[in-house]
């Protein structure tokens, strides 16, 4: 299998890094982006932008979707759903049924 070239990239902020991916995401900007605390902490990047992405902030407001919506959200993998059913159930909350 054939290792993929890494292209060096700047961001807007300027930060030099590598990829060989097409993912713009800046991995330095990304960690600075990440929460100390609270559910989004728990989380990967990816699946972390694919609930801001939806307009989710909260537990509560996480509590209105079902495990099917959020799987089926871009970036949210299967080791992202215990992680947030665990935070729901420690605030006494759930996904919709």
């Amino acid at each position: 299998m054939p290792t993929s070239e890494k292209s060096l990239r700047i961001c807007k902020e300027g930060h030099q890094y590598y990829k060989s991916s097409d993912c713009p995401v800046c991995p330095v900007c990304e960690e600075k982006r990440k929460p100390d605390a609270g559910f989004l902490s728990l989380i990967s990047a990816p699946a972390r932008r694919a609930i801001e992405g939806k307009g989710i902030t909260s537990l509560q407001q996480l509590s209105q979707y079902s495990e099917r919506e959020i799987l089926q959200l871009h970036g949210i993998g299967p080791s992202a759903m215990p992680k947030l059913r665990d935070a729901l159930k420690k605030e006494g909350l759930g996904f919709k049924e």
